[in-house]
């Protein structure tokens, strides 16, 4: 069943009950009303018959009965043995077969008719002519009450039925008004996955309702599957390209040892070393987009001192290269809140990155202002140009690719290095003097309430 006819058949259903509680209510309560009024009338014409009974024993039973017949009514008298005292005075259209029986005690009562209308009796105790207590039951047949209630029942049903009709096209109108964005919405996507295109929906300048904020999600959401689905596709070209060049290196120097190698041992030993090389290379490379596609996940964060990680950093390339590493310091703790793991592999980053690019003594600074702690790492190479800093952490990218072949470079450390910084809620930035060097300074949130030591 489709939405539509689900919001129709609701409202549609939804306002017919709600019609027939507030009819129902209506003609029950009106028929109570009336009934008790008509019981009120009865009673106090019992009450008058039997005072004028009581003050008038000259005049004839039969005759004075006779002159407060109701007009559509009966009455009785009924003695203590369950007899009439004196036979029954009826007009023709009230039932005959209506029981009765002695009774001391005053009683008030509607009869229910199978066919026919309701009768209203009311039953009162009086003294009679020769003292005895007798039962005096003045009866109505209430034929003007049910016309009435046949009509009023017509009458609402009319009114029912004139009230669903604007109901049923209110639905109708209803459920265009709220499928005909969806509707949109729908055939959009539909567009989207058959053309393969990244169409957004015209939200136009109608009511900024719920509908209008569901259109214009979705069109922020196109435009967020969109960046990410070129972004995808630039990164798996990317790494198509420097995929291949060292593929092609490797199976270069296959075949050549293939051809030529039996007959040139030299050859062997430089074959097998290009192949090593480029193996390394590729491997460092699927490891590094590997981590770049990991850092997007979140990480479980704690308390990092950021001099003592990078302390421990510096150690190891110290070990590992014998470069001069010199670490400034004004403080003896700097606290940030990050993964050790991510924020140990930033540094890294950026040294490495350092000493790829300069033979001279590389600098890392480390310091805290405006609840800020900032860490700098310079080196004195060749410097960066202005235009290339604007990409220097695109995927990818490097400056001299002659030489970041030579020295192992892949483009994705520096863009793995930013990724991590803002997964941290900092900044990583360059500065940079062609031929004087360059500075990379990461910025991160200190850990509130805890500030740090100075020497």
């Amino acid at each position: 069943m489709k939405l539509r006819t689900k919001i129709q058949l609701f409202s549609s259903l939804f306002m017919l009950v709600l019609i027939l509680l507030v009819n129902t209510s209506i003609y029950y309560l009106f028929y109570n009303i009336t009934a008790d009024s008509e019981l009120e009338q009865l009673a106090a014409q019992t009450n008058t018959i039997a005072e004028t009974l009581s003050s008038n024993p000259d005049i004839p039973t039969s005759d004075l009965l006779d002159a407060y017949l109701p007009t559509d009514g009966m009455i009785r008298v009924i003695g203590e043995d369950g007899n009439l005292v004196v036979p029954e005075l009826k007009k023709p259209t009230i039932p005959s077969e209506i029981a009765y029986e002695f009774s001391v005690n005053e009683e008030q009562t509607i009869v229910a008719q199978e066919q026919e209308a309701d009768v209203a009796i009311i039953s009162k105790p009086i003294i009679w002519h020769n003292g005895d207590i007798v039962t005096l039951q003045v009866s109505n047949h209430l034929l003007a009450l049910d016309e009435t209630m046949t009509t009023l029942f017509y009458v609402l049903v009319v009114a029912s039925i004139i009230m669903l009709i604007p109901l049923i096209i209110a639905g109708i109108v209803l459920s265009r008004f709220l499928l005909r964005p969806i509707q949109a919405l729908t055939q959009t996507m539909k567009d989207n996955t058959r053309h393969a295109n990244w169409k957004k929906i015209d939200v136009g300048n109608r009511s900024r309702d719920e509908l209008y904020e569901m259109e214009k999600t979705f069109n922020e959401m196109i435009d967020y599957l969109k960046d990410n689905f070129e972004k995808q596709e630039v990164f798996v070209s990317d790494a198509s390209h420097e995929l291949k060049t060292p593929i092609s290196i490797v199976k270069s120097y296959a075949q050549l040892l293939e051809r030529r190698g039996e007959a040139n041992p030299e050859l062997i030993n430089e074959s097998v070393e290009a192949i090593d090389a480029e193996a390394d290379r590729m491997q460092k490379l699927v490891e590094q987009m590997l981590s770049l596609a990991k850092n997007k996940t979140e990480a479980a964060m704690q308390q990092v001192d950021l001099i003592l990680l990078s302390e421990e950093t510096i150690a190891t390339f110290k070990g590992a290269y014998a470069r001069d590493i010199h670490l400034e310091k004004q403080l003896t703790e700097v606290v940030v809140n990050g993964n050790p793991n991510q924020l140990q592999q930033v540094v890294y980053i950026l040294i490495d990155n350092a000493l790829k690019y300069s033979q001279e003594t590389i600098e890392v600074a480390i310091s805290a202002r405006n609840n800020e702690a900032i860490l700098q790492v310079t080196d004195y190479g060749q410097g960066i140009s202005e235009q290339e800093q604007a990409r220097i952490f695109d995927r990818f990218y490097r400056i001299d690719k002659a030489r970041s072949r030579d020295t192992g470079g892949t483009g994705l450390g520096l863009a793995i290095a930013k990724s991590l910084a803002e997964a941290h809620h900092g900044r990583l930035i360059v500065t940079s003097d062609v031929g004087e060097g360059s500075t990379f300074t990461l910025t991160l949130p200190l850990v509130q309430g805890n500030e740090p030591y100075s020497h």
